[in-house]
């Protein structure tokens, strides 16, 4: 969060990507840093555990979310 934030005050566009579990965390994390309506990608919860075809399908899921964030 912190990171993605400090490169948008920057101008550079940047994704965050975060799990649901921690969208609140996030969320006040972007309020705190100056950027309450900062724009997230969320996915379930866990990635830690799940096979290299499970990651791609969760990649192929938020794509278009980032494609919007970015654009």
């Amino acid at each position: 969060m912190h990171d993605g934030i400090e490169l948008e005050k920057l101008g550079i566009p940047t994704a965050v990507i975060c799990t649901e579990p921690f969208r609140n965390t996030a969320e006040v994390v972007a309020k705190i840093r100056g950027m309450e309506n900062y724009p997230i990608a969320y996915i379930p919860h866990p990635v830690g555990s799940l096979n290299e075809d499970q990651l791609r399908e969760r990649a192929k899921e938020v794509t278009p979310k980032i494609l919007k964030i970015l654009t």
